[in-house]
């Protein structure tokens, strides 16, 4: 446990860092919270290539964990549009984080023996998908109204056009695009910090 702490912690920064800066807005269409949340996937797949899947799914279910503590914060502070955390929102973000997490660690460690960029990119970008389809769905798709009744979140529904300048989509399409846009950039981005954890990491245990 001792040698994956680094990573657990990290995670775990990650996960209180992009609860609190979710809340704040970052254009139109993203918050804060889109630029840091995506790093996520950069521990777990460190993890993953240095110590091994099963090391990885600890270090994942200990974010997880994390992520339902500050859900459940949330939930108990009452902005001035109500909570500052829903229960569809905290619903949304646990099960899209568990799932696309271990969703990751199962395609990184079927993809290891590969080229080096491989595993992370592929893993990485089915991840961000499938935990960007499951959060915007879940926390605020009409057709799920039904799990929280008392949440009015009709404004994300207001058709528009997507990103302002295509089809008419409801609004919370649009912002599920730019999300995964920004987690799409940052797994680009994220191969090249990887490669050199990855090689100090490896230099280290040799």
């Amino acid at each position: 446990m001792t040698r994956i702490l680094p990573g657990i912690i990290a995670m775990a920064a990650i996960v209180v860092a992009s609860n609190i800066l979710v809340q704040f807005l970052f254009g139109q269409w993203l918050t804060w919270g889109a630029f840091t949340y995506p790093l996520a996937f950069l521990v777990t797949d460190v993890m993953n290539r240095v110590y091994g899947a099963h090391n990885a799914r600890k270090v994942v279910f200990a974010g997880f964990l994390v992520g339902v503590a500050c859900s459940m914060v949330g939930t108990q502070i009452v902005g001035e549009f109500g909570p500052l955390v829903t229960w569809r929102i905290a619903l949304g973000s646990g099960l899209a984080f568990l799932t696309a997490q271990l969703l990751d660690v199962a395609i990184f460690d079927r993809l290891r023996g590969g080229t080096w960029w491989r595993a992370p990119l592929v893993s990485t970008l089915i991840g961000s998908a499938v935990d960007t389809a499951l959060f915007f769905t879940i926390a605020f798709s009409a057709a799920l109204a039904f799990i929280e009744p008392a949440n009015d979140v009709s404004w994300a529904g207001e058709i528009l056009p997507m990103l302002g300048v295509g089809p008419a989509v409801p609004l919370w399409v649009s912002l599920a695009v730019a999300d995964w846009g920004v987690k799409i950039a940052l797994a680009l981005i994220a191969l090249v910090p990887f490669r050199i954890i990855v090689r100090r990491l490896g230099a280290e245990l040799a």
